[in-house]
């Protein structure tokens, strides 16, 4: 048997299991599928076509000790998938709002923090962490595991390695590993299934050439690819990223 407010805003042919909780101040979009002992609380903004698995719970209060009962929420995009025990804070006045994308992936044991901002087709590694007020860009994967520090940044298309400790900026198209976390090269298998050809990914690589391997601090290298490279989307994303960059990018493994 569930525990399910009248008041609750629930779509057209919604699944809910058995053992689910959905609190008053919730609302879920059509054919979303909720496995039993799901916990839907206050201030759940959930799309349609998603699915949500056992032992989940969405919009509970932040774990931010400066939170102080504000009405916020945590909204999730269409066609997102949250499996078992993946917890997703509702926001607090720093933002209003935590955000899941749409067609995102949160593996088991995920957490997606208080603020967090979370774009499209995002994936997050089963026990991945997120502190709060995170950005995560479209298409970045966190693989299992990855710490991610507070108001860290992913870029779009980032890739992470496996038990990543994620303390500085992650700029759009790398993939960063080792110990502690780097530069290792740009993502070229995952801009290839996404559809980037030869082209883009050669001069992707000659942007991530400069920033890294010429010798230059990220000042010079800045100032030279904006000088030096053709104009693109993605050159304008990457100087825009580390223009934006508060915590400063992760470094390179020649540095």
């Amino acid at each position: 048997m569930s525990n399910i407010h009248p008041e609750a805003v629930i779509g057209r042919n919604v699944t809910i299991s058995s053992f689910v909780t959905i609190e008053k101040d919730v609302v879920i979009g059509d054919n979303t599928y909720i496995h039993p002992n799901v916990v839907i609380m206050n201030g759940a903004r959930i799309g349609k076509n998603c699915r949500i698995f056992p032992g989940a719970v969405i919009a509970a209060i932040p774990q931010d000790l400066k939170f102080r009962g504000e009405e916020t929420t945590a909204e999730i995009g269409d066609n997102t998938t949250i499996r078992e025990c993946a917890t997703v804070n509702r926001g607090t006045a720093a933002k209003g709002k935590t955000i899941v994308g749409s067609d995102c992936l949160l593996m088991a044991y995920t957490h997606v923090a208080h603020d967090c901002l979370l774009g499209d087709f995002v994936i997050l590694g089963n026990t991945t962490q997120l502190a709060g007020e995170v950005e995560v860009g479209d298409y970045a994967i966190l693989s299992g595991g990855s710490l991610v520090h507070q108001f860290s940044k992913v870029g779009m298309h980032a890739m992470t390695q496996g038990g990543s400790k994620v303390s500085k900026d992650i700029p759009p198209y790398i993939i960063a590993g080792r110990e502690p976390i780097m530069y290792s090269g740009v993502n070229i298998v995952g801009l290839r299934r996404r559809g980037f050809d030869n082209e883009k990914i050669s001069a992707i690589q000659e942007i991530y050439r400069v920033l890294y391997q010429s010798g230059m601090n990220n000042k010079e290298a800045v100032k030279c690819i904006e000088e030096n490279t053709p104009a693109s989307k993605e050159k304008e994303i990457i100087i825009t990223f580390i223009a934006n960059s508060q915590r400063g990018i992760v470094r390179g493994y020649l540095e």
